[in-house]
């Protein structure tokens, strides 16, 4: 966005377009390219941060950017097709040009994590603000120890970066990760259940480690019970909201959660900041 006007986006042309999931919750992911070279060459964000991309016609919505910094040069955001902005997204083809503002709003604090195990809870959409830190961490990954993705969603075809999960696992390189659907499928192979109860049965250590999940609120609190229980301190948890940020700035008011504002105060929380209102989520 411009200094002069918060509202004003930039330019970006969608030089990719990768189908991740299909169906129904059908899921793309836009590799975009801003059209100023100024803006392309100093745009900068971190981990867990989020921009608003906007259709000429049909409105803007905020989306997590679901690549890492360490990839220069372009942004990625995954969407979901749920209503009409996003349906539009889903038509547009390599070469359109779409608007962007950002980025908004806080980042995971992963200079403080460095030397500790990283642990990845993600369910449905809510994977793609992990994959910003999880690719983060793999760039780094002098910096940071034992990598584990668990990661669920309804059906075999709802489940994003598949090749991406398949390319982790050829590596090694202490980076494991973990699959599951919610009900049986002919073929497949991993665990079946929700994203808690693989958790549960993983096992992780909690020793020096940090959690971090994303996906639908009701995942959210499982995950974070079932962390609890196996030992985890409510400050090695954390999660991002994002879903609720409407205008970016904090002047819409929409995006509230007991008395927090997800733009202004999120998207990324450690569970002992929305412990208390978990009611409200």
């Amino acid at each position: 966005m411009t200094d002069e006007n918060p509202y004003q986006p930039w330019l970006a042309k969608i030089i990719n377009i990768k189908e991740e999931a299909s169906g129904a919750r059908a899921i793309k992911t836009f590799k975009l390219e801003f059209q100023d070279e100024e803006v392309k060459k100093n745009f900068t964000y971190l981990p867990g941060q989020c921009v608003m991309i906007s259709v000429l016609g049909t409105g803007e919505s905020m989306f997590a950017i679901s690549s890492s910094p360490t990839q220069q040069g372009y942004i990625e955001v995954s969407v979901m097709r749920y209503g009409k902005h996003t349906t539009t997204l889903h038509q547009k083809d390599v070469g359109d040009i779409v608007g962007v503002r950002g980025p908004y709003g806080n980042n995971f604090p992963l200079e403080e994590w460095k030397g500790k195990n990283m642990l990845f809870l993600g369910g449905g959409i809510g994977q793609a603000p992990l994959r910003s830190v999880y690719n983060y961490c793999i760039d780094n990954r002098e910096d940071y120890a034992n990598i584990d993705i668990v990661y669920g969603a309804r059906t075999s075809s709802d489940l994003c970066y598949k090749d991406e999960f398949a390319e982790m696992r050829k590596k090694g390189d202490n980076i494991s990760v973990h699959l599951s659907i919610d009900v049986e499928e002919e073929g497949w192979k991993e665990f079946v259940g929700f994203v808690p109860d693989n958790l549960k049965r993983i096992e992780p250590s909690p020793e020096n480690t940090i959690a971090i999940t994303c996906g639908p609120p009701i995942m959210i609190r499982f995950v974070i019970q079932a962390l609890l229980e196996l030992g985890f301190k409510e400050e090695q948890i954390y999660t991002t909201l994002e879903m609720r940020m409407k205008c970016g700035i904090g002047m819409c008011g929409r995006c509230n959660i007991g008395n927090l504002y997800v733009c202004r105060d999120g998207p990324v929380f450690s569970y002992v900041q929305i412990k208390d209102i978990q009611g409200d989520m």
